[in-house]
């Protein structure tokens, strides 16, 4: 294969020249060659491995282009920006791990060193860009042969990879994912042989490479290997406990595992939302704890959106997950994620759209959307009359919001004049004549406006006592 492509950049011509004009071995390694040889595109960031000094060979080009070099000595690397693209420099290295920590201890090593302490085959591929093998594609370890096969494997023993840097095992899947590879049989074994070791991994780490499992076309790949692999009843067994059928008299329940990540495929077409993916992901988690066999009706989850909605607060603590906003949309977004469906009923009062418009506000549109996703039928007469009920909800959205704006509401009436009119100070009577015209508001008893509310203020007040 020609890598003129790929090492031609003015760039990693300048990195080329001065690894020949001070006899320094360079190779392009990593992403960078994986992605060019997989899709033939080049990346924004790019490894060199430097065989010597690394961080000494970085400050060379940093001079030579003008500009500044950051430096990492904890982790022995150096990273240049130019142009938008970033280059990091790393001298080759041999590691060694202490059981408690995926942190190694390094030791200057040679190329075969370096490339062999990499997490899979298609990784340990390098091309060299000094005058002794520019262009040359160093596959130490049949790199090319598993990209052909779709095979992802260690360069080495994979029980020493996945203990080593525990990691490596959600990399894996990940890398499963992204370039649809399935996981060499030895390599899975040994990740489901070793999976309590992602307890060593913090939980940021692990939340970035789960991040990038559900931003893929199809998360439900990697949470299935998850799930196979053991690592999911590590990381988040609450998804664990959907899986199975249970049956008493012949009736039975789906399996609300599967069921889930057809709906998170369902709902990635339609939203790169990473946080309404995670709601679609934990939508159905309250349904074990809720689970009910009633003899006329089979199975029921009565409430598990109330319950699953508090478990989310349970498991973003417990995750690290932000507990700001983010978390307030995926727990309101599963507690509402019933309520749409109802309002498709022609008996459905306006009243119940106002209050899923009032309660939903501006992610009113993400909740439908995980709704839709939310239909997993295979059945195209139940799938097709579904989507049209959805269909309907949204013109009954449309209708109720153009005309009585709830979205969003604002009180029509503020607390400054209510203590205006009755002439009072700051007391809880405000807050009850605020409320009383806001549920009137969306009862139906008045329009939202300032001239019916300022009535129902004086009328509420006067039997208050004001």
């Amino acid at each position: 294969m020609d890598f003129a492509g790929l090492i031609n950049t003015n760039l990693l011509k300048v990195v080329s020249n001065i690894s020949d004009k001070n006899e320094i071995e360079t190779y392009i390694v990593g992403g960078a060659v994986r992605d060019y040889i997989l899709y033939n595109k080049t990346k924004k960031d790019i490894d060199i491995l430097v065989i010597g000094d690394g961080i000494k060979f970085s400050k060379l080009i940093a001079t030579e282009l003008n500009c500044k070099v950051q430096i990492f000595k904890n982790y022995g690397t150096a990273m240049i920006k130019v142009n938008g693209v970033q280059l990091e420099f790393v001298g080759a290295r041999k590691e060694s791990y202490d059981e408690n920590s995926r942190n190694p201890s390094v030791s200057d090593g040679t190329l075969e060193d370096d490339l062999s302490r990499r997490d899979f085959t298609l990784n340990a591929l390098a091309v060299g860009l000094s005058n002794s093998n520019k262009g040359k594609l160093i596959d130490l370890f049949d790199g090319i042969k598993h990209l052909n096969q779709g095979i992802l494997k260690t360069p080495k023993d994979p029980h020493k990879t996945f203990y080593d840097d525990p990691l490596r095992m959600l990399r894996a899947i990940r890398f499963a994912c992204q370039h649809n590879f399935k996981i060499d049989i030895d390599d899975f074994k040994c990740i489901t042989s070793e999976h309590e070791r992602i307890k060593i991994i913090s939980k940021e780490r692990i939340n970035e490479e789960l991040n990038k499992i559900l931003m893929t076309n199809y998360p439900s790949i990697g949470f299935k290997l998850l799930y196979d692999s053991k690592l999911l009843s590590v990381i988040i067994p609450e998804l664990c406990s959907l899986k199975g059928i249970e049956e008493i008299e012949g009736k039975k329940h789906k399996d609300n595992f599967f069921h889930t990540l057809q709906v998170v495929d369902n709902i990635s077409k339609n939203t790169d939302n990473i946080w309404l993916r995670w709601v679609a992901l934990l939508h159905d988690i309250g349904k074990p704890k809720s689970k009910r066999f009633n003899d006329e009706v089979g199975w029921t989850f009565h409430g598990h959106e109330f319950i699953g909605s508090k478990m989310v607060n349970k498991i973003f603590k417990r995750m690290r997950l932000p507990l700001n906003d983010k978390l307030k949309y995926v727990s309101k977004l599963i507690l509402l994620s019933s309520r749409p469906i109802v309002i498709a009923e022609d008996s459905t009062t306006d009243s119940a759209v106002r209050r899923l418009i009032y309660d939903a506000g501006d992610d009113i549109d993400d909740l439908l959307t995980l709704c839709e996703a939310d239909i997993t039928t295979k059945n195209e007469f139940l799938q097709k009359k579904y989507l049209n009920n959805f269909n309907i909800v949204r013109e009954k959205i449309k209708i109720v919001e153009e005309r009585d704006r709830i979205r969003n509401f604002q009180p029509p009436v503020t607390g400054e004049e209510i203590m205006r009119h009755f002439n009072i100070k700051p007391c809880k009577e405000i807050g009850m004549i605020k409320n009383y015209i806001k549920e009137s508001i969306l009862n139906g008893k008045i329009q939202n406006s300032n001239e019916e509310a300022l009535k129902l203020m004086i009328e509420k007040g006067k039997e208050l006592g004001l």
